[in-house]
């Protein structure tokens, strides 16, 4: 039996990795977005350190950004429009529990639980909880108008 040496090389953190910005922007979003920085290295997150945005009495969100992707947990009460819209990300759904009645590129669609959507860019939807809701979104790239707030369509009360 020939015994194999495997060489190992140790990698030193970099030190851009673990600076903590005071930018405006990361003061802005403290407390409901966990983003990366542009070098940022491999993080450990748990939702429960996450902020809890409530965007309306039936709709609540949390997000974790990457450097170019984006996953939120949205959490939809029974009944609960998302209103028609588009945008340039792509977005895959996937409900962990609850469903979600989708109007998409002239059809309906309801995802259950253990179900996958996949939306192009640029694709108008509209969507509702037809029961309460858990749902994953990822977005590539991440949505602009949620880490920024502008993301009125979601915010009426």
């Amino acid at each position: 039996m020939t015994k194999k040496t495997v060489a190992t090389k140790k990698l030193k953190p970099k030190t851009s990795a673990v600076k903590k910005s005071k930018s405006k922007s990361t003061t802005a979003l403290s407390g409901t977005v966990k983003r990366l920085s542009a070098k940022a290295g491999l993080q450990h997150i748990p939702w429960h350190t996450v902020g809890l945005e409530d965007l309306n009495p039936l709709l609540q969100r949390q997000f974790v950004v990457g450097q170019e992707v984006m996953l939120a947990r949205v959490l939809l009460k029974k009944g609960c429009i998302v209103p028609e819209h588009s945008h340039h990300n792509e977005q895959i759904t996937y409900i962990l529990e609850g469903a979600l009645k989708f109007w998409i590129d002239g059809r309906e669609i309801v995802v259950h639980a253990g179900e996958v959507l996949t939306i192009p860019p640029n694709m108008p939807h509209k969507a509702e909880a037809v029961e309460d809701t858990v749902d994953l979104d990822i977005f590539n790239p991440p949505r602009a108008d949620w880490i920024n707030k502008t993301d009125q369509y979601l915010r009426k009360k």
